[in-house]
């Protein structure tokens, strides 16, 4: 999924729909969707095993004439379509996939929840998650909360946790690395000095030596975070302590707009169809960019193709988002053991291997990192030491409020040439009066 592009689009491109505020209380789930009143009922092919902490091995059983609809993006559509055919053939139970952005879930789900249309089990960017679980959206992974947790790397489970509440079944992480072309670029560079430096040799005609949505704070995250810069305070949990303006943001937003020089382009003219089509096509020599690019790009060029860390700012190693992709169970579900059971189907090692090998997608499962078939590949082993830098995106409620001040002042930056610090100071001061006034 393009993190998400769900994960960027966690970003610029859809900041509209993101600005919703969460739900309020009134939208509740309708109380027969509660998995306990299920079991209650006697049903005869209701749950009847023990949590399979223990290895995962006991399950629960579907309850009788579930029938499940899954909202999943058309991205990586192939992947889900196989785990449907599986799990179908596994429990009986059928399946429906209905395309769907995942940005755009939570607002859907808070909708369509109560009315009966929402899916039961569905993929949305982790930094939803508070807003989700404050809508009372989700239910907990429950039953297989402790294999999720031993099997799955400590990041993944802190992303799609809540107020220390696992709500996600992780199937992928991702965060952006640096790709390049061999061809153009013989060695990645290092730093953003040496970025500018090859494409002061290199611009001409239409041509860049980089190119990067300039104007998304997902990617631009580096900018604010390298040089001690961060969003919220206390691992993301502190709507309170905002340091996107801090002495250290601004040193690092001062790379940021050094940059303009060899990337002359607005930023509203940088998409994300643009940037792909100039680098697959030679006239882009770099690109910043996530894992859910990797299978159009290694088709276009081959071997020609690297993946590098992003390069350092101001000396410091480039910190990146990094965002979980996982399912989730919605409260509103008439058939909560089935939409549980795909959950961990869809999640489960060999899933996320299978994920891997369609997309090219980086998994949180350990055993599944330590797989050969990771291990060996060198373009998603590429983003592991970016991983290695980066931080979990916040996923409080408030995480909705940060896009569209921070994404107006990058541009005001990039754009404009405004003084970094005066935008970042008033981005600030947005961010805290959306946050005053969000529903909780």
């Amino acid at each position: 999924m393009k993190l998400s592009k769900s994960m960027s689009m966690f970003a610029a491109v859809t900041v509209v729909a993101m600005s919703v505020t969460a739900c309020s209380s009134g939208s509740k789930p309708a109380e027969t969707t509660k998995p306990a009143e299920t079991a209650a009922a006697g049903d005869a092919t209701a749950a009847t095993a023990a949590s399979p902490a223990a290895g995962g091995t006991a399950e629960l059983k579907p309850e009788a004439g579930a029938k499940l609809k899954i909202w999943d993006s058309k991205d990586e559509r192939a992947f889900t379509d196989e785990m449907i055919k599986e799990f179908t053939a596994k429990y009986n139970v059928p399946v429906e996939l209905e395309e769907l952005a995942p940005p755009n879930v939570v607002t859907r789900l808070q909708t369509d929840g109560p009315t009966g249309l929402a899916a039961d089990v569905m993929i949305f960017p982790h930094d939803h998650v508070g807003r989700a679980v404050a809508g009372e959206l989700l239910l907990p992974n429950d039953v297989f909360g402790d294999v999720t947790k031993k099997e799955n790397t400590e990041s993944a489970i802190q992303g799609i946790s809540y107020e220390n509440v696992l709500f996600g079944y992780p199937r992928a992480a991702e965060t952006y690395a640096l790709y390049y072309n061999k061809d153009l670029v013989k060695e990645a560079p290092k730093s953003f000095d040496d970025v500018i430096a090859f494409s002061k040799t290199f611009n001409k005609d239409g041509k860049y030596g980089i190119m990067w949505e300039t104007g998304n704070f997902y990617f631009n995250y580096p900018f604010i975070a390298s040089s001690g810069g961060y969003l919220f305070g206390k691992n993301g949990t502190d709507k309170n302590d905002i340091g996107i303006n801090n002495d250290g943001a601004v040193a690092s937003m001062k790379v940021y707009a050094s940059l303009k020089q060899v990337l002359p382009v607005k930023s509203a003219d940088i998409t994300a169809d643009i940037k792909r089509g100039k680098f697959t096509g030679g006239e882009v020599a770099m690109d910043i960019n996530g894992p859910w690019e990797l299978a159009g790009y290694k088709k276009a060029l081959g071997d020609k193709l690297g993946v590098a860390d992003i390069p350092t700012i101001a000396g410091k190693p480039a910190v990146s988002f990094s965002g979980i992709k996982a399912w989730y169970v919605s409260s509103f579900t008439k058939y909560p053991n089935a939409a549980k059971l795909f959950a961990r189907f869809a999640s489960t090692k060999d899933a996320q291997l299978k994920l891997n090998k369609l997309v090219g997608s980086v998994p949180t499962n350990k055993d599944a990192q330590n797989d050969p078939q990771i291990k060996n590949d060198p373009y998603v082993s590429g983003f592991v030491g970016q991983f290695n830098h980066s931080v979990p995106m916040p996923s409080i409620p408030e995480m909705n409020n940060v896009w569209a001040p921070a994404g107006a002042a990058l541009t005001e930056v990039w754009d404009n040439g405004k003084d970094p610090k005066t935008v970042l100071d008033n981005a600030v001061t947005q961010i805290k009066d959306l946050n005053n006034g969000a529903k909780k």
